[in-house]
C-alpha cells in the first residue's frame, strides 16, 4: 500500500513537472512572438518598408532623377549610388543628378554632352 501511495506521488510530482516545463517554453514562445509584432506594429518598422517600396521604384524605372544633395547622410549617398549603379547595370543608363549616365557593353560610364559622347 505505502508502494502504491509513493509510486502515484512521484508520477504525480513528475506529471506537474513536466507540465511546468511545457508552459515556461509555451510563455518564452509567445514572448518571441509578441516582440515580433511589436517589431512590425513600430514606427520605424513602417518608415524603413517606405523607403524600401520607394528604392524599388526608384530602381525599376531609370528615367526618374536620382539627386544627391549636399546636406544628404553618407548612409544616403551611399544607398543612392548604389541604385543608380544598379540601373546602370540593369538598363544601361540611368538619370543622376539631372543627368542621364549610359553604359556601353564593355562597361565604361558616359554621357552625352552635344551629341557626343564623353566617358567619365
Amino acid at each position: 500500500m505505502k508502494y502504491i501511495l509513493l509510486v502515484t506521488v512521484l508520477v504525480l510530482i513528475f506529471l506537474y513537472l513536466k507540465s511546468k516545463k511545457s508552459t515556461i517554453k509555451l510563455f518564452k514562445k509567445n514572448k518571441k512572438i509578441s516582440n515580433f509584432k511589436k517589431s512590425l506594429l513600430s514606427k520605424e518598422f513602417n518608415i524603413k518598408k517606405i523607403y524600401l517600396r520607394n528604392d524599388e521604384r526608384i530602381n525599376l524605372n531609370p528615367d526618374i532623377n536620382i539627386k544627391v544633395n549636399i546636406y544628404d547622410k553618407d548612409y544616403e549617398i551611399i544607398n543612392k549610388t548604389n541604385l543608380h549603379r544598379a540601373r546602370l547595370a540593369k538598363f544601361k543608363k540611368s538619370k543622376f543628378n539631372g543627368e542621364f549616365i549610359y553604359m556601353d557593353n564593355d562597361e565604361n560610364v558616359y554621357k552625352i554632352i552635344k551629341g557626343l559622347k564623353k566617358y567619365l
